[in-house]
């Protein structure tokens, strides 16, 4: 019983017991995320000291903590993104990162259509002024036949694209190591970001690196963008320059913006006080199924390590 799980997941299991009762079943000693949100830097040192895995959402892992937990060798991560982990210093001291990136596909690549079907057909707007009793209508659009702008065709940007194709959509797509013969296969069309940001009616951000630092899309790149055309957002907070976003949306430059990320979170900026956007806080994956499926391959990877390492001590 010396090996130690400790589970910094706020919704650990919430919707499903499947993921408790593997860990249970382990035989290793485990502690769980009693207080329903998720950890400070301080309480996830407390609470790992002596963790060997720890079974992580999207709590700080930076060198501040890493360097506090001296028993960790491996953060299973439940969900796709690994930012939250400072990859040099876990690298730097062997801690083996592992993390769930097939099971986020479907539900982020949903959001992200339903994101732009809101966007097209005002759906959020309509509510907002029907509940202030306000009878009024505007025009939406199709999304057949809109010239869409994929950028990043990684597992979720191929699914958003065989999505919208399906949809009637023209798909354009951009990636700097596309794979061709799949954008042959299903007719998304391989060109540059600076044509996406032209001739595109709608642009969806799906880029995965985690190297990145500058803005995906920045003042420069939405001057050039197409007016009217709308931005969408489920990929990280980070790319997308929000003080830049808000004054082309406000001047009517931008149609609409549909964003689920944040460069800080929980977000409170000036985009909620405009009515042509659409927001949601960080939900992309959280849906009962998707989030079930995580945990429960979080917790398979955790328990597959420690399997790994008591062989190695055998050998």
């Amino acid at each position: 019983m010396k090996t130690l799980i400790c589970v910094t997941l706020s919704t650990f299991a919430e919707f499903d017991k499947k993921p408790l009762q593997l860990l249970q079943e382990s035989g290793n000693k485990f502690l769980l995320n009693t207080s329903n949100r998720r950890m400070t830097k301080e309480e996830v040192i407390d609470r790992a000291k002596n963790a060997v895995v720890v079974i992580a959402g999207i709590e700080p892992y930076d060198k501040h903590v890493l360097d506090k937990l001296d028993k960790l060798r491996c953060i299973s991560r439940c969900g796709a993104g690994i930012d939250n982990i400072n990859l040099e210093v876990a690298k730097n001291k062997g801690i083996v990162i592992k993390n769930t990136p097939d099971v986020v596909t479907l539900p982020v690549a949903e959001l992200t259509i339903g994101m732009i079907f809101d966007l097209l057909k005002r759906l959020t707007y309509y509510t907002q002024t029907m509940r202030l009793r306000i009878w009024e209508k505007i025009e939406g659009g199709l999304l057949s036949g809109r010239k869409v702008g994929v950028l990043g065709l990684g597992r979720i940007g191929r699914k958003v694209s065989e999505m919208l194709m399906r949809l009637g959509a023209i798909v354009y797509g951009f990636d700097l190591y596309p794979d061709v013969s799949w954008a042959d296969k299903n007719k998304v069309q391989i060109v540059s970001k600076n044509f996406i940001l032209k001739k595109c009616d709608i642009i969806t951000i799906h880029i995965a690196s985690q190297k990145i630092e500058d803005y995906i899309i920045g003042k420069k790149e939405i001057e050039v963008m197409k007016k009217g055309a709308f931005l969408v957002n489920t990929s990280r907070g980070k790319f997308l320059d929000e003080i830049a976003l808000y004054d082309a949306l406000k001047s009517n430059h931008l149609g609409g913006a549909a964003l689920d990320v944040y460069s800080q979170e929980p977000y409170d900026g000036p985009l909620c006080d405009l009515n042509n956007v659409v927001l949601t806080p960080h939900i992309a994956t959280l849906t009962r199924e998707s989030r079930t499926l995580m945990e429960i391959e979080a917790v398979k990877n955790a328990i597959d390590f420690l399997k790994m390492g008591a062989k190695r001590d055998k050998s």
